[in-house]
């Protein structure tokens, strides 16, 4: 019952926002969702470097949410707590992009394990393995595994990522955002769009199990880095580094398939 009145609630801002253009109504539904912006932020936080305050993101993410507020369709085919938490994350990483506190050096061995991962995959046509992948860089196998870790604690490489595009505003949006309503089809976008998600799909099924395992926890049922631990018994920290191995794996392999 308590649900109930909470969605009428809702829906009456909503229109009294939307069509009449209510300020106040706007002020309550930022409080009404602001919880979205403490969860998106409080998984983000558990994936970036100690100095950057969880305050700092939620901060950050509250400007997603005011403009997924102002923009969100009531029309559209979809939830806004989904459409909301895309804005979030997006708000968040131009924000932490726009600071550039990434050393360079950094994203250069990024730049370098990807174009590593995408060749070996090319001759063994299969993943590479670490042993295989420090052969090729030519490192030992501790020095690549403490590059991956460098990188998965200064940088925010996420598969998130991967399923966004900027819009004419240059707002970050998700590839479900760029899909025209059933009003106004837009036919060469929707085939854009699905033909990304079939190649990130293909691209996730052929990750190493470790990893397979590490992206489904963290991106489809939600768990932080220090729960995936728990579940693999392994520490947060190797966590860390699995996913980071999976995003550079997958950027590198839609890279390839972009430039087909």
């Amino acid at each position: 019952m308590e649900a109930n009145v909470k969605a009428i609630e809702l829906r009456d801002l909503w229109r009294r926002y939307k069509n009449g253009g209510d300020d106040a109504a706007r002020e309550r539904l930022v409080v009404a969702y602001s919880p979205l912006v403490k969860y998106v932020a409080g998984r983000m936080a558990s994936g970036l470097p100690a100095h950057v305050e969880e305050s700092d993101l939620i901060s950050y993410g509250l400007i997603g949410l005011l403009n997924a507020i102002e923009r969100f369709d009531l029309e559209r085919a979809i939830k806004f707590e989904t459409y909301a938490i895309t804005r979030i994350k997006g708000a968040i990483i131009d924000e932490l992009r726009s600071q550039d506190w990434v050393p360079r050096s950094v994203r250069a061995r990024a730049r370098e394990i990807e174009r590593a991962n995408q060749k070996l995959e090319h001759r063994l046509m299969r993943a590479p393995t670490d042993e295989e992948m420090a052969a090729e860089l030519e490192m030992g196998v501790g020095e690549f595994q403490e590059a991956i870790l460098q990188i998965s604690n200064s940088t925010i490489a996420a598969l998130d990522e991967l399923w966004t595009v900027s819009d004419s505003s240059g707002d970050q949006v998700s590839l479900l955002d760029t899909l025209a309503d059933e009003h106004a089809p837009d036919p060469s976008t929707a085939l854009d769009s699905a033909d990304l998600r079939d190649r990130t799909a293909d691209a996730i099924a052929r990750l190493p199990e470790r990893e397979k395992l590490v992206i489904a926890l963290y991106y489809y049922e939600s768990l932080t880095l220090r729960e995936i631990g728990e579940v693999l018994g392994v520490t947060e920290s190797r966590v860390s580094q699995l996913h980071t191995k999976a995003v550079l794996r997958l950027r590198s392999r839609l890279t390839e398939s972009g430039d087909a």
